[in-house]
């Protein structure tokens, strides 16, 4: 299992001292993608080149958060795939690899080898089963849950709500013989009753992507989506909103 295991921080981060972490979805073909969150292997490649240029190394969120816990995540950058993609394993690893980078991957154990139904608009994607989330993290991949169907958590009720963060934590653990540390929320929205919920589940920490003012934290931590559009200049404009807490 890889080392990218998170501690929770001893402070919650505003989103401006928040560390750097990049969203992620699919590595294929981005012809097709409606929704922008495809990016070409060849691309992601370019993209870490263009984060090592800037002085950056990507890593999980686990390791990022324990780093920032330390005062050590300067060079550091996470990197987040979420939904669980069959694509991670067979084209984002490998370019992961290549340039010395790690990663954090956010998976859906309720729709384990199925697929990406509540796109609507988007094409059919498969989803990674029980072998390939085994061998994600064996290549040193954090597994982190994405709750367990990709429903809005801000809209469920208590049973569904306890299900998605507790279940799926538990299936999860029993998968890779690990309980994960993280929780992503599904289209990135996050209420404290959400936050409170992975929370109590035990995870130690949460992703969304822009919360609410006033709940950012280690269970709400802002992250910048990266599409097949972002080159250097792109990453540096982001990494400077970044910064400003923009």
């Amino acid at each position: 299992m890889s080392a990218d295991t998170a501690t929770t921080p001893t402070a919650a981060p505003t989103a401006s001292a928040a560390p750097w972490i990049l969203m992620y979805h699919s590595v294929a073909d981005p012809s097709d993608d409606p929704y922008g969150i495809t990016v070409a292997p060849d691309r992601l490649g370019r993209q870490l080149r263009a984060l090592r240029r800037l002085g950056l190394t990507g890593v999980g969120v686990g390791t990022l958060l324990r780093a920032h816990a330390l005062g050590r995540a300067r060079g550091l950058v996470g990197l987040s795939f979420d939904d669980g993609y069959a694509d991670f394993t067979e084209a984002a690893l490998p370019v992961l690899r290549h340039h010395g980078c790690t990663a954090t991957l956010f998976v859906l154990p309720g729709r384990l080898g199925g697929g990406n139904d509540w796109d609507p608009e988007g094409p059919r994607k498969p989803l990674l089963d029980e072998r390939g989330i085994r061998a994600a993290a064996l290549a040193g991949t954090e597994i982190g849950s994405h709750g367990l169907y990709h429903v809005d958590l801000t809209a469920v009720d208590d049973d569904a709500l306890r299900q998605e963060t507790g279940r799926s934590r538990a299936w999860l653990h029993e998968l890779t013989g690990r309980a994960p540390d993280g929780f992503c929320y599904p289209y990135g929205t996050v209420d404290r009753r959400a936050a409170d919920a992975v929370r109590a589940a035990g995870y130690a920490y949460g992703c969304a992507i822009r919360p609410p003012a006033g709940l950012t934290g280690p269970y709400a931590l802002p992250r910048t989506h990266v599409s097949q559009a972002d080159r250097g200049v792109r990453l540096r404009v982001k990494r400077l909103r970044h910064r400003l807490g923009m």
